[in-house]
C-alpha cells in the first residue's frame, strides 16, 4: 500500500510538471540586428533595385508561366564577373548591379559583410550560399583573378578537361550538392570555345514561425489570370503576420524561424500582369518599408495555396536592356582581368526550384555565367593555282605604283 501511494505521488508530480510545462509562455523569437556599414546598404539596395528591374523584364516576356528568380544569386554571380572586367564593360555592369557609387573594394567587402551575416543570423533556417570558377584545364587564367575569387567569394576553382563528358557531371554535381538536390542539372552541353563558367548556388530551407496545420489544408477556389476558377489545395491558419495596403496591392508577411527570414505576398487590386508592367524599385521599397514600420504583428487568418515549381531561363536579352551590352559582344567585351586573351560573356542563366507547404519553404537558385573565346568568324580560303594579276598601291591615296600579272612563278 505504501509503494502504491508512492507511485501516485510520483504520477500526480510528473502531470503536474507536465502541465506546467505546457502552460508556460513560450520563448519569444526575435530577429537577429545585423550591422551593416552604409557602403554594405548601398550593396543591398542596389541588388535589390537590380532584382527587381530583372524580374519585371523576365515576368514581362514570360507573362503565363510560374516563374522565380534569385536577385541575391543573379548579382553575386555577376559581381564574380564583375570582378574580372575593366573599361566601359565593368561601368555598364557596376551600373547595372545599382553599385555606380563604389569602387570595387567596396562591393567586395560588403558582399563578404552580407554573405557572412545571412548565413548565421538564424540558426532555426537552413541558408547556404556558394561559388564556384571553372576554367578549361589548358587556359591560362590570371592566378590575381582566382586569388581574388577565393580570398573575397570563397569560390571553390577547379580546372576540368571540357572536351571529356566528366567536366558536365562535376559541375552539374556541385550545383545538385549546393542545392540540396533541388538543381540537379545546370548545364546540358560545353561549346567548343568555352573556357570558363562562373556559378553561384543559393538554398534555403526556413520552417514557418508558426505552421499551417496540415488538417487545414483542402481544395479551395483560385481564380486564374485568364478569368477561369479553379480548385487548389490551399492552407489556412491563423497566423501571426503583418500586412500593409497600398493603393494598388496589399501585401502580406510571415515569418520563418527566428522572424530574420520572411515571405511577402503582395496581392495586386488590379491583374497581375498590369501590376507586374508598373512595378518599380520604388514600389518595392514602399511595399517592404510599409510592412518593417508596422508596430507589431498580428493574428491574421491566412489562405494561401500550396506550391512548387522548377524554373530556367537564359538572361542574355534582360541583361542587355539594363545596360550589360558589352560583355556579350566579342569585340567590345573586357574582361582584361581574367586571362590575357580575347573572351566574352556567351549567355547568363538561372535555374530556380521553390515548394511552399504547411511546414515552411524550400527555395534553390543556381546562376550560371559562360566564357568563350571570341569567334574569329568562318574561314575564308584563297587559293593562287592559275595565272594573276597584281598590283602594289598606297592604300590611303590609292596610288598605283606597280601593276603586273604572273603568267608563270
Amino acid at each position: 500500500m505504501k509503494n502504491l501511494l508512492h507511485l501516485i505521488a510520483l504520477f500526480l508530480l510528473f502531470s503536474f510538471l507536465a502541465c506546467d510545462k505546457n502552460n508556460a509562455d513560450p520563448v519569444e523569437k526575435t530577429p537577429y540586428e545585423m550591422q551593416f556599414t552604409e557602403k554594405s546598404i548601398e550593396v543591398i539596395q542596389g541588388s535589390n533595385g537590380f532584382g527587381v528591374e530583372l524580374f519585371k523584364a523576365v515576368a514581362q516576356e514570360d507573362e503565363d508561366v510560374n516563374l522565380m528568380l534569385s536577385p541575391l544569386s543573379a548579382s553575386t554571380a555577376l559581381t564574380l564577373l564583375l570582378n574580372g572586367c575593366d573599361g566601359e564593360t565593368y561601368t555598364q555592369i557596376r551600373d547595372m548591379l545599382g553599385f555606380e557609387s563604389l569602387t570595387n573594394d567596396q562591393i567586395n567587402e560588403a558582399y563578404q559583410s552580407l554573405v557572412s551575416q545571412l548565413l548565421s543570423a538564424d540558426p532555426e533556417v537552413n541558408l547556404a550560399l556558394a561559388n564556384a570558377v571553372w576554367y578549361r584545364n589548358n587556359f591560362e587564367v590570371y592566378q590575381t583573378y582566382l586569388d581574388n575569387m577565393e580570398t573575397n567569394f570563397d569560390a571553390h576553382i577547379q580546372g576540368l578537361d571540357f572536351s571529356s563528358p566528366s567536366a558536365l557531371q562535376t559541375m552539374n554535381q556541385w550545383a545538385s550538392d549546393n542545392t540540396n538536390g533541388k538543381i540537379p542539372q545546370v548545364l546540358t552541353e560545353i561549346s567548343p570555345d568555352a573556357v570558363m563558367f562562373l556559378m553561384n548556388a543559393l538554398y534555403f530551407k526556413g520552417m514557418w514561425s508558426e505552421q499551417f496545420k496540415t488538417e487545414d489544408t483542402y481544395n479551395a477556389p483560385f481564380t486564374v489570370e485568364i478569368g477561369n476558377v479553379i480548385n487548389t489545395p490551399t492552407m489556412h491558419g491563423m497566423i501571426p503576420s503583418k500586412v500593409y495596403y497600398g493603393e494598388e496591392y496589399s501585401a502580406l508577411e510571415m515569418y520563418y524561424g527566428r522572424k530574420n527570414f520572411s515571405m511577402i505576398i503582395i496581392l495586386p487590386n488590379t491583374g497581375l500582369n498590369e501590376f507586374i508592367e508598373n512595378l518599380t524599385p520604388e514600389i518595392w521599397e514602399e511595399v517592404s518599408s510599409g510592412l518593417s514600420l508596422q508596430s507589431a504583428m498580428g493574428d491574421v487568418q491566412v489562405s494561401l495555396p500550396k506550391f512548387s515549381f522548377e524554373y530556367e531561363k537564359r538572361l542574355n536579352d534582360q541583361l542587355m536592356a539594363l545596360g550589360m551590352n558589352d560583355a556579350f559582344d566579342g569585340s567590345l567585351a573586357d574582361l582584361s582581368k581574367i586571362a590575357n586573351a580575347s573572351i566574352f560573356v556567351s549567355f547568363v542563366k538561372q535555374n530556380t526550384f521553390v515548394e511552399v507547404n504547411e511546414e515552411g519553404t524550400e527555395a534553390a537558385a543556381v546562376t550560371t555565367i559562360g566564357i568563350e573565346l571570341t569567334s574569329i568568324g568562318e574561314q575564308q580560303e584563297f587559293t593562287v593555282d592559275k595565272p594573276f594579276v597584281f598590283a602594289i598601291r598606297e592604300q590611303t591615296t590609292n596610288t598605283l605604283l606597280f601593276l603586273g600579272k604572273v603568267v608563270e612563278p
